[in-house]
């Protein structure tokens, strides 16, 4: 009987040679922020999220293909806050994002206030119809905290497929990939019944 070592090597090294597609298992390192990150939002981020996956653009196709992901966009942009007015999004620019995601500015803020926290928790219930076991894609750009906010955040409301796309819209691009024109989710959504 021959020894199985060669075919053993074998699959090891072409294992090697796979894409990292997703990174699971996110140990805290002293790099990280202990909780949220609070402030300097764009800034070189960590290879990977607590309490998450991190995808490549790869890993989003290939979970594209295999499951319904819902992709969140969290790209910040100004909120109008006045007094006797509902807030409201402003924003001039257009903001290009990846099809079929879903854009909820600001939720990937170190601190929400009551009515951002709603907001979130509001709309992940309604994406999700209430399964908390609906795999959640977030992004922002190349070396956005936010969405690394956002997906912990997600996290900690309970939801158990949590999936963080580091490299972002700017990897979606770089990859030759389409980008959609994006308009983001109203504040008044989460008053809804």
């Amino acid at each position: 009987m021959k020894p199985l070592f060669p075919l053993a090597c074998l699959s090891l090294a072409l294992a090697a040679c796979q894409p990292d597609a997703a990174t699971p298992d996110c140990e805290r390192t002293p790099e990280m922020p202990p909780g949220m990150k609070l402030d300097h939002y764009h800034s070189p981020t960590p290879a990977c999220v607590p309490q998450g996956t991190t995808l490549d653009t790869a890993g989003v196709q290939a979970l594209q293909r295999t499951a319904k992901p819902i992709l969140i966009d969290v790209w910040a942009i100004l909120l109008r806050k006045e007094e006797g007015f509902p807030s409201e999004w402003l924003s001039n620019d257009v903001h290009d994002s990846l099809p079929g995601a879903v854009w909820l500015p600001n939720v990937g803020y170190g601190t929400l206030d009551a009515e951002l926290e709603n907001y979130l928790q509001y709309n992940l219930q309604r994406l999700t119809d209430g399964d908390k076991t609906r795999p959640l894609i977030f992004f922002c750009v190349a070396d956005c905290w936010m969405s690394w906010n956002a997906a912990q955040r997600a996290s900690a409301y309970g939801y158990t497929q949590v999936y963080w796309y580091k490299e972002g819209i700017d990897g979606w691009a770089e990859a030759g990939l389409p980008l959609i024109k994006a308009e983001p989710i109203p504040l008044e959504a989460a008053e809804a019944p």
